[in-house]
């Protein structure tokens, strides 16, 4: 993906979790690591102990890595915690690259998201 475009399609990310949680300020990384994390696991609560939030992210960053075959699905602890199980090595070394793909594959997640909306949205509508 083109960096201007990479930009763009991030930023839209960020605006987008900023306007959906009610954030004063656009989000980082993390914060949409662990809404995905959260998303991933399929329930809400106020409060995340320190040792959770690691795993919601633990969570998003499995997931978010199987689009690309790295980790696959295992299924589901006995609390309801999504587990992944790793395919291949990911051999991107340093920080910015790592972030990069990251951030790439968050833009999938919330296009991805998006589209299921609709999809529903258009089932919606024909079956009224």
């Amino acid at each position: 993906m083109e960096d201007w475009k990479f930009d763009f399609e991030w930023l839209q990310v960020r605006h987008y979790v900023k306007d959906t949680l009610g954030y004063p300020e656009l989000p980082e990384l993390n914060t949409i690591l662990l809404m995905i994390g959260v998303q991933e696991l399929g329930r809400f609560k106020d409060e995340w102990t320190k040792e959770e939030k690691q795993d919601l992210m633990h969570i998003a960053v499995c997931h978010l890595m199987t689009y690309d075959g790295f980790y696959e699905f295992h299924g589901r602890d006995a609390d309801g915690w999504p587990h992944y199980k790793l395919k291949k090595q990911i051999k991107i070394k340093g920080v910015e690259p790592q972030e990069r793909l990251l951030k790439e594959k968050a833009i999938y997640y919330f296009k991805e998201l998006d589209q299921q909306h609709n999809n529903s949205q258009n089932d919606n509508e024909t079956s009224n």
